[in-house]
């Protein structure tokens, strides 16, 4: 005869298989009616501390990556910081906008907490696909991105510069539901369960999209809402008892290596790697331009650019550089010597280029048919080249030769240039046409010597290099640290 144990052993019960990013979020039954519009004050320092925490996740999961690539294993511990810093990021969304589910403020930890209302595990994957994770992240996703898009963010169309632009800003739908919520809870007392139950559904499918994309698991996440507070696997479920079989102690989870100090360490170290890149780009551009970019004069050199005006000058912005003590506080200190060479794209006609103080031009130019050569509104100009503000008049009343004002010039047909050392003072280039007839057209380019540029290159990569040395640093040692205490706490030998 069949026992009723055989029959437990024979047929266990089956239920929900639970996804591998496990969310919960229990509603406090105390919530106040007020506190929620303090949280967003009260959060500010996790969100500092987050700021740099998100830092060292995206270097993290750099490292992750390549480790996938070659072993096909998410390593332990860099894992379970990854797990903690999204668990973190949920339990203050679960205390301010995501949800207003708690008045218990959040702990500064990345360690899992059973007794606090929201928290998240991972399952530790055994093996990771090489193949998945070029592509997972950014091609097998988009389909939930668009939705997490839709839920975490909100469009909107605003009026600048006279006309409507599309932006994006933070809060989305979830947003706007944990509000609705938590205005209803100010007014009536009560948040309302079926609100708050759909809230934490959508949470729930940010945060299984956040675990996939970062690498911490294969299975692809479910187009399916599992609303509630807890996941479907872990709500209770009607089970035969056994009554000879006392129900087993779970047991105690395993403990993570990231306390404070190694989690400073090595949000440290993720700043300084992260601050190492702008000088080690810089240095390497630098160098790269200073062998490779230099034309047979010696010069870096910008490609032509064709200017036009119906008028009979074409002048640039003004050049103002300031001198403060012995050395020049100003960019153009470190071109050198600058060249300016115009070339008249009417080769019947002869084109005239100086450099004078801006006041002295102004006085020239005055009444005179001219433009000046800006950018657009950004200042950035146009696909067709810089914008040209024209002013109105007649012809200059001298030749520019005669004009007697200019520190550099160079008149004649073809290609005509001009050098000049900047130094202190108002400056402003101009470009005549010197036979007294009106149509500026003309193509320029201008080059500079630079002859700092290769110490500044070195000394960019230098800097840089040490930097990216002392973060290497600290980020070894944060996740050495973090891994023997692991080992210790779990009772593995070395």
């Amino acid at each position: 005869m069949t026992t009723t144990k055989d029959a437990l052993q024979a047929s266990p019960p089956s239920g929900p298989v639970a996804y591998p990013v496990r969310v919960r979020g229990d509603l406090d039954p105390g919530l106040s009616r007020w506190l929620w519009l303090l949280k967003w004050i009260l959060a500010i320092p996790h969100w500092i501390v987050l700021a740099f925490l998100w830092v060292a996740f995206a270097m993290v999961t750099v490292v992750a990556f390549v480790a996938i690539l070659v072993t096909a294993r998410y390593p332990r511990v860099l894992f379970d910081f990854a797990v903690g810093v999204l668990r973190w990021s949920w339990r203050v969304a679960f205390y301010t906008n995501a949800a207003f589910g708690t008045d218990r403020y959040p702990p500064f930890s990345l360690r899992p907490d059973p007794t606090y209302p929201a928290d998240l595990e991972v399952d530790v994957p055994e093996h990771l696909s090489r193949g998945l994770v070029l592509v997972k992240w950014w091609l097998l996703a988009l389909p939930h991105y668009v939705v997490v898009g839709l839920l975490i963010s909100s469009p909107w169309w605003i009026w600048e510069d006279q006309n409507y632009q599309w932006t994006v800003g933070a809060g989305g739908l979830v947003g706007l539901l944990a509000l609705i919520g938590i205005v209803v809870h100010a007014v009536s007392g009560t948040y309302p369960r079926a609100l708050f139950d759909m809230i934490i559904g959508f949470d729930r499918w940010v945060l299984r999209v956040a675990g996939y994309v970062t690498l911490m698991t294969d299975r692809y996440p479910p187009f399916q809402l599992d609303m509630g507070p807890r996941e479907p696997a872990d709500r209770p479920v009607e089970r035969p008892v056994d009554p000879d079989t006392a129900p087993a102690p779970s047991p105690a989870p395993e403990r993570s290596g990231w306390s404070a100090g190694p989690v400073v360490a090595l949000a440290l170290g993720a700043l300084l790697c992260l601050g190492a890149v702008p000088p080690l780009v810089g240095g390497t551009t630098g160098l790269a331009a200073d062998s490779t970019a230099r034309d047979a004069a010696g010069l870096l050199t910008t490609p032509p650019t064709r200017l036009t005006d119906a008028g009979y000058a074409l002048r640039s912005p003004g050049m103002l550089l300031e001198a403060a003590g012995p050395a020049m506080y100003s960019p153009y200190a470190a071109l050198g010597t600058v060249r300016v060479r115009a070339t008249a794209l009417d080769p019947g006609r002869p084109v005239f280029v100086g450099v004078a103080p801006r006041a002295d031009v102004d006085r020239y130019l005055a009444g005179v048919a001219s433009g000046t050569v800006v950018g657009d509104r950004d200042g950035t100009g146009t696909e067709d080249g810089p914008v040209v503000l024209a002013q109105p008049g007649g012809a200059p009343p001298v030749p520019p030769q005669e004009a007697g004002i200019w520190t550099t010039s160079v008149s004649g047909p073809g290609v005509q240039s001009v050098a000049w050392r900047p130094a202190p003072g108002d400056w402003t280039l101009v470009v005549l046409q010197p036979d007294g007839r009106p149509g500026v057209d003309v193509a320029v380019d201008v080059g500079a010597t630079v002859p700092g540029l290769r110490t500044l290159a070195v000394g960019l990569l230098v800097v840089g290099g040490v930097l990216l040395a002392l973060g290497a640093t600290m980020v070894t040692a944060a996740v050495s640290t973090a891994h023997r205490r692991r080992r210790t706490a779990t009772g593995a030998t070395a």
